[in-house]
C-alpha cells in the first residue's frame, strides 16, 4: 500500500478508480453507505474498504435494489473486507441481494439468482486498479458518458487529454451535469479557478437546478478568491438540497471569515444535526 493509500483517496482519486461521477460519490456518502474521514481542508478522504463500499452501493443502486437491503449488504461486506487490498487481489461479486468477498485460492458459493456485479481489484504499482470481467465495447462514436468516462481515467496521466473530453462531451451534451462537474473541478485542481467559475457560470442557465453544481461552483469562486459570491452559491445549493451537510460547513467557515458569526454558528449547527441525523439513520436501517 502506497504513501496515497496511507493518507486515504480523495474524491477525485476515487473518480478515476471507479469511473463514476462525483455527483453519484457525493449522493452515496449522504445516504449513509460510507463514511469518509475528513482531510486538512474538511475534504473526503476514503480508505480502502470506503472505496471497496462504494463501487458495491453503486452498482447495487444501478439495480435498484432498496437501499435498506443496500446497507445490510454493505454491512455484512464490510465485516468480509480485509483493511488493506491482498497482495493476490481479491474478487467482489453479487448473486441476488448476495455479496460475496474471494480471494485467490479460497472457495466462494452464494445462493442462485441473477448476477447484478462481479469485479476485481488488483493492485499496480500500489495504486488500486478495478477490473471489469466485461468491458463494454468501444465505439467510433462515443456517447457525453463515454467521454466522461475517457476523461476520468486520463486526468492522472494525461490532464489535457481529460480535460479535451469532458470538453468533447460538453459540445455534444452542453447540459450533461457530470462533465461539467469533472471539468470544474479538474480546471480547479490544475489552478485555473477563474475559468472553473466561468464554466460553472456559463453552465447553470442550461442545467435542470442542481446542488452540485453549485456547491462546486462555489468551491470554484471561494478557492478563486471571491468569498460573498460563494457563500451565497453555497446557499442556493442548500436551498436545492438542504441535506447537504457539506455545504452548512463550508459556508459556516465562510461567514467566520466575513465576520458574521451567528451566521457562522446557525450553519455549523445544521452541519452538526445532519451528520448526527445520518448516523442515526444509518443505524435504524442496519437494525
Amino acid at each position: 500500500m502506497n504513501a496515497k493509500a496511507t493518507e486515504g483517496y480523495t474524491v477525485r482519486r476515487v473518480q478515476q478508480m471507479l469511473g463514476i461521477s462525483r455527483a453519484s460519490i457525493d449522493r452515496l456518502v449522504r445516504a449513509g453507505f460510507v463514511s469518509p474521514t475528513r482531510g486538512r481542508r474538511n475534504e473526503h478522504r476514503f480508505a480502502f474498504q470506503d472505496v471497496m463500499l462504494l463501487r458495491t452501493a453503486y452498482d447495487l443502486q444501478r439495480a435498484h435494489i432498496p437501499p435498506r437491503k443496500i446497507l445490510r449488504s454493505l454491512q455484512s461486506l464490510r465485516s468480509s473486507l480485509p483493511r488493506e487490498l491482498p497482495l493476490t487481489g481479491l474478487r467482489i461479486s453479487a448473486v441476488g441481494e448476495e455479496v460475496a468477498v474471494r480471494t485467490r485460492g479460497s472457495t466462494w458459493e452464494a445462493t442462485s439468482g441473477q448476477l447484478l456485479m462481479d469485479f476485481e481489484v488488483t493492485s499496480n504499482d500500489g495504486e488500486l486498479a478495478f477490473i471489469d470481467p466485461v468491458n463494454a465495447a468501444r465505439t467510433t462514436h462515443p456517447t457525453p458518458a463515454d467521454l466522461v468516462n475517457l476523461g476520468a481515467s486520463l486526468e492522472e496521466t494525461d490532464p489535457v487529454g481529460a480535460e479535451a473530453a469532458y470538453r468533447s462531451a460538453l459540445e455534444t451534451a452542453p447540459d450533461f451535469v457530470d462533465a461539467i462537474l469533472n471539468l470544474g473541478a479538474l480546471l480547479c485542481e490544475r489552478g485555473r479557478c477563474a475559468e472553473a467559475v466561468q464554466l460553472y457560470e456559463k453552465a447553470l442557465p442550461a442545467v435542470t437546478p442542481s446542488a452540485p453544481v453549485h456547491f462546486n461552483h462555489a468551491i470554484a469562486l471561494e478557492d478563486a478568491g471571491q468569498l460573498t459570491a460563494a457563500a451565497q452559491a453555497y446557499a442556493r445549493a442548500l436551498e436545492l438540497d438542504p441535506g447537504l451537510a457539506d455545504a452548512h460547513y463550508n459556508l459556516g467557515r465562510l461567514h467566520e471569515q466575513l465576520q458574521n458569526p451567528q451566521a457562522a454558528l446557525r450553519h455549523f449547527s445544521a452541519y452538526r444535526r445532519l451528520i448526527r441525523d445520518q448516523s442515526a439513520q444509518m443505524d435504524d436501517e442496519g437494525a
